[in-house]
């Protein structure tokens, strides 16, 4: 059987998900899908289809993209990254255009959707759908921006990033990106939404921070990226949710399941 495109998948997603059918509102863009709350109406994504050449980039034709609701501190995370661009025909600081090309992962893409649902539903809405959260997080540390390898050690505390959803007693496995490619730390979140006033010297827009305890500190050829990608975790381009087996499969191979 043929794999279903992308985006037939995130609608076949929301529906299970949250209940929500797509809307085409506009005569003049038949293919342009809406995904909206039933209860307050909000929009949480939007669906389309763009010619290259106005969104800026190389070649002929169109390219299906999603629009997605995005805090100010995910923005400055995703947009310097492929497949990401500022928000196609909305407010762009609030906004994130997504490429749904193949160039960024569905893990990634769930993410970011599942993220928009929650900052804009009600709490009726998720104690309704009883949402079940994510606890276990892989999150991405660029050594561009700091070096972490260089101060983080077991039973060190250090503060970091904030992400929407991540909260208290959470777990984050720190993925440290090239050169090194590898899960380097298990931490656990001590406190969060931490306001973050230092001056920085690079565009990485930071408001908020979390202060994390590092519980396990890996060797960096235990967990590389090729093991990673046998679990399904094929890129960390932001914060995304630990995959049980290769939670357990971290535990088997650091000795941490055997006590």
């Amino acid at each position: 059987m043929a794999k279903q495109p992308l985006t037939r998948q995130l609608f076949d997603y929301v529906l299970t998900q949250y209940g929500t059918q797509p809307e085409y509102l506009w005569k003049s863009h038949p293919d342009y899908a809406v995904l909206r709350h039933g209860d307050n109406r909000k929009w949480y994504a939007i669906v389309m289809n763009v010619e290259k050449n106005v969104l800026g980039l190389i070649g002929a034709g169109k390219v299906p993209l999603m629009n997605v609701k995005c805090s100010p501190e995910m923005l400055s995370l995703f947009l310097p990254q492929a497949g990401f661009l500022p928000a196609y025909h909305m407010n762009k600081n609030h906004w994130l255009t997504v490429l749904l090309d193949g160039s960024v992962d569905k893990e990634t893409i769930l993410f970011l959707l599942n993220a928009s649902f929650d900052l804009t539903a009600t709490r009726q809405a998720k104690k309704q759908l009883s949402i079940a959260r994510y606890t276990e997080w892989i999150v991405p540390a660029n050594p561009k921006y700091y070096d972490v390898e260089k101060d983080l050690r077991e039973g060190g505390e250090i503060h970091w990033k904030q992400s929407n959803n991540i909260a208290v007693d959470d777990i984050v496995y720190m993925y440290v990106t090239e050169p090194t490619g590898a899960i380097r730390y298990k931490c656990l979140v001590l406190e969060v939404n931490i306001p973050y006033r230092k001056k920085r010297t690079d565009n990485l827009q930071v408001k908020r921070v979390m202060k994390i305890r590092c519980l396990k500190e890996y060797d960096k050829t235990l967990i590389p990226r090729a093991k990673m990608a046998q679990f399904g975790v094929t890129a960390v381009r932001g914060p995304r949710h630990m995959p049980y087996a290769l939670k357990q499969e971290i535990a088997l191979l650091s000795g941490e399941g055997e006590r």
